[in-house]
């Protein structure tokens, strides 16, 4: 039974878990503060408002609580996925007009909601699918944010994984997530047609780098104009070019005593990490950081602000069509 959950709502078994976890306590909790409003209120099952009270603990009651229990596991973007399909049972809503504030479930994301609210309004109500996709070389925990971000949006997809390492762990992810993956090799990509092509084949709008190690040919930079983001470790122009990524980044940083470093998403063009920037974040770096826990400050970095600039910049794309 537990397997046949987890494939169907795509989980782990970790994250089953603290799923049931959620359901558990969201249905004790409901059944406590029926009884307890009940009594306040002095009602008897004799008593029309004693059912009507319960099924709108039930109906809404319930549905509030499951969110604000999924909070502090974790499973915020589970139950708000979860709830958007049963009100649009219920037709209180509908896949094209459903929108997440997400500046309600963290400060760090604000600022993009904000500046993009319109946009975002205006790229809802049209129809037009946008087909991401996502070059990965290496575990793709940035890739499973973006793909988590975007399970059910109205208009973007992440349609098809492209890495150039056989074994890495965001085939793994691919697999998981039941997105096409395309292996590529170095020759065709770089002295052939650089996978053009199958991009075209495939229906790809648009193109983000999510660690991918390569550089990309000019062929494809060309194919998608303004079409392709990166997301470096470090605070651009600084720490960029070739041979700069990952650790490598970190130790540069720490070995120059900067008192800060960050993200830089930009625009990719033919040199490697030169393309206009789009955004940038930054964190302190303290006198007792290493390589390793500057790397943990990069990541929670990218993973709170790749997946909503991700966003801001295919709506845009998306309100140009």
């Amino acid at each position: 039974m537990f397997q046949r959950m987890k494939q169907k709502w795509k989980v782990n078994g970790t994250q089953l878990f603290l799923i049931l976890c959620v359901f558990a306590i969201t249905g004790t909790t409901t059944a406590w503060l029926t009884r307890q409003i009940t009594i306040w209120l002095h009602l008897q099952s004799s008593d029309a408002w004693y059912w009507i009270l319960k099924i709108i603990m039930l109906v809404f009651g319930y549905q509030v609580l499951i969110l604000l229990f999924a909070i502090p596991f974790g499973q915020f973007n589970f139950f708000w996925n979860y709830e958007k399909k049963i009100l649009r049972r219920m037709k209180i809503v509908n896949r094209q007009s459903s929108i997440v504030n997400k500046s309600a479930i963290g400060s760090r994301q604000s600022a993009v909601n904000d500046e993009n609210a319109a946009q975002l309004q205006t790229a809802n109500n049209k129809t037009t699918a946008v087909n991401v996709a996502l070059f990965a070389s290496g575990a793709g925990s940035n890739a499973q944010k973006i793909i988590d971000h975007f399970r059910d949006h109205a208009f973007i997809k992440i349609a098809l994984i492209v890495c150039n390492k056989p074994g890495a762990g965001v085939l793994t992810i691919a697999q998981k997530e039941n997105i096409p993956a395309l292996l590529i090799e170095k020759e065709q990509f770089f002295r052939g047609n650089a996978y053009v092509d199958e991009l075209k084949q495939l229906g790809i709008d648009f193109i983000v780098l999510a660690g991918f190690l390569w550089k990309v040919p000019t062929a494809i930079i060309r194919a998608f104009p303004q079409r392709i983001i990166n997301i470096h470790p470090a605070l651009l122009p600084n720490y960029g070019g070739k041979g700069m990524y990952g650790r490598f980044v970190h130790e540069a940083v720490i070995a120059a005593k900067d008192p800060e470093s960050g993200i830089s998403i930009h625009y990719v063009d033919e040199l490697y990490d030169h393309g206009q920037l789009i955004f940038q974040a930054r964190c302190t770096i303290d006198p007792t950081d290493t390589a390793d826990t500057l790397a943990q400050k990069i990541h929670a970095l990218e993973h709170a602000h790749y997946p909503l600039i991700v966003e801001k910049v295919v709506q845009e794309l998306q309100n140009r069509r």
